[in-house]
């Protein structure tokens, strides 16, 4: 099917999915795009090779009216180089997803495809917002408490390997406008990773930054050290993205390990398992608090546009939830917002461009 700008009704937004991005695509992908057409009222393009997507819907009963297939001819893939993939794959996916989002013929781009590409498309294509020296990837990551379990932001996760401390003022900034308009965290606690809670801790990078957050009108708590992360201790959790990756990895395989350990510990004979047959829904709602397909995609703070990018080995669910979290990304108008706060930055820390 073709894709026509005057399809998008109303307020109904166009979200364009690349639908050959990640591990398990195009499968994946598109179960969970239908799965997500059901419950929003936005119109979902999936793009990719239209027989193979096609062939795939073929698979599902859904509102025809809600999902469209524009037809691309390459893929780019985990082991491209990412610019030159971005220059020399232009009727990628991924490319033709982004440029979308260029042309305002689709509000949202989501993509569970290579990470690299993904933010060399973004910058190419979309350009960063003025003010914005490196934009960020922004992960959610889950706060372990028994009731009322909610998430925190991280910025950043893995874009910006090194950082200066203006960066790491701009990565604060654009989360706590994130964190207030789509996640509706009034006035959100900031903090930034550290060693120790004490101003004088860290590298003069740290120090310095520590100095930038003090000053810069945030809701700025001071130093948080890595073991006070999953407690909630703060909103956003600023970081450069080697810090950043490194908390989420181990993370994910302590959680993992964790989540073993029990399932061994509470089949180990006949009374563990009666014993864990009373307890399987709180077993169960343990490791949906640990399942990174719950909590939808990251998006990518501080292009001129609403991109999204989701786990390379996402599933339907994760597909489903990072479509459906990421409309209040674009519907509250969050690009805009940085745009405006990062013309006060410049008045603060001086032009970058």
């Amino acid at each position: 099917m073709c894709f026509v700008k005057d399809t998008l009704n109303g307020d109904n937004m166009i979200i364009a999915v690349d639908g050959m991005g990640g591990d398990n695509a195009p499968v994946e992908i598109v179960k969970g795009a239908v799965a997500a057409s059901e419950q929003i009222p936005h119109r979902i393009c999936i793009l990719g090779p239209e027989e193979i997507i096609e062939e795939e819907l073929k698979k599902y009963s859904y509102d025809k009216e809600k999902i469209f297939v524009r037809n691309t001819t390459q893929i780019i893939d985990n082991c491209d180089s990412p610019v030159r993939a971005v220059r020399s794959k232009k009727d990628s996916s991924m490319v033709a997803g982004i440029n979308m989002l260029k042309s305002d013929d689709a509000q949202l781009f989501i993509s569970a495809g290579n990470t690299g590409a993904l933010m060399a498309g973004s910058l190419i294509i979309l350009d960063r917002i003025s003010g914005i020296e490196r934009p960020a990837i922004a992960s959610s990551y889950p706060i372990l408490k028994a009731k009322g379990s909610k998430i925190s932001l991280m910025v950043d996760s893995g874009a910006n390997s090194e950082c200066k401390a203006r960066n790491l003022l701009e990565f604060a900034i654009m989360g706590s406008i994130y964190m207030e308009k789509v996640i509706g965290i009034d006035n959100p606690k900031v903090g930034l990773v550290n060693i120790g809670e004490e101003e004088i801790k860290g590298t003069a990078t740290i120090k310095e930054a520590y100095g930038l957050l003090k000053e810069s009108g945030l809701n700025f708590v001071g130093n948080v050290e890595a073991r006070e992360i999953p407690k909630g201790a703060v909103d956003v959790v600023v970081c450069d993205g080697f810090v950043g990756n490194v908390i989420l990895k181990l993370t994910e395989g302590f959680a993992g390990q964790i989540t073993r350990l029990l399932k061994d510990k509470l089949t180990d004979g006949v009374l563990a398992k009666i014993g864990a047959a009373f307890l399987y829904g709180k077993m169960k709602d343990m490791k949906k608090l640990f399942d990174y397909s719950e909590y939808g995609g990251a998006p990518i703070l501080g292009v001129r546009g609403a991109v999204v990018k989701t786990h390379g080995s996402a599933n339907a669910n994760a597909v489903k939830n990072t479509i459906i979290k990421g409309i209040a990304y674009a519907e509250n108008n969050v690009v805009e917002l940085i745009e405006e706060s990062a013309v006060n930055l410049e008045e603060t820390v001086g032009s970058i461009d």
